[in-house]
């Protein structure tokens, strides 16, 4: 088995279209042998609680709406050719992501992270839902089979609170600074949404030298 840790935020657009990448990968190699984590890190670690009007939030990050378009555009022609329908449309509040954060580190517990992870970008990415509301989260765990009136309780406490900002702050001081970003066999550094072939190929790298 093989360790590949994936740092990421589930509201980045190059996250949803890296793990697809990914997951093409791992179908064609279906004895890939990596066993995956997810680990934190927020685009935005200052945004309000509450989150943001997304429109507001990307107008004044890009100045104004035509600089936010120019930003996005790359986004989806990127998606597209990954198949992937981006619903930006429907995406109504950039949330702080800390909460799913923290959901992705107990599920992980559990047994079910990259279901979860899967289940955010879904519920983000396609069906515009907020990720930082705790209903929403807590309905994300209970489809991925963990106890939704458990995760609701922790989600409105400061359960694992400083540890999950901790994390994210610790990947910070190792140098990275975008996501997604992926560290194979705890030493390779694989940067930003590499296309199915370089994961192919770095799979049957691995493979050769076992």
């Amino acid at each position: 088995m093989f360790k590949l840790d994936v740092i990421s935020d589930p509201i980045c657009p190059w996250c949803y279209i890296g793990k697809t990448h990914l997951d093409r990968a791992l179908a064609d190699r279906p004895d890939h042998g990596f066993v995956i984590e997810w680990h934190p890190f927020q685009l935005n670690p200052t945004m309000p609680p509450e989150g943001m009007d997304r429109r507001a939030y990307l107008e004044t990050k890009f100045g104004g709406p035509e600089g936010a378009t120019r930003a996005y555009a790359p986004v989806v022609q990127a998606a597209a050719k990954a198949g992937l329908s981006i619903n930006f449309d429907a995406i109504k509040t950039t949330p702080n992501t800390i909460d799913a954060h923290r959901l992705i580190h107990w599920a992980g517990l559990k047994g079910c992270q990259t279901e979860v992870v899967d289940r955010l970008f879904d519920a983000y990415f396609v069906a515009g839902k907020n990720i930082g509301d705790h209903a929403i989260l807590a309905d994300i765990a209970e489809a991925s089979g963990m106890d939704q009136s458990e995760i609701m309780g922790n989600l409105d406490s400061d359960h694992d609170l400083t540890e999950t900002r901790a994390r994210d702050s610790h990947v910070r001081k190792l140098g990275v600074s975008s996501v997604p970003t992926f560290i194979v066999l705890n030493q390779h550094v694989v940067s930003g949404a590499q296309p199915p072939e370089t994961w192919i190929s770095i799979i049957d790298q691995i493979a050769a030298q076992t």
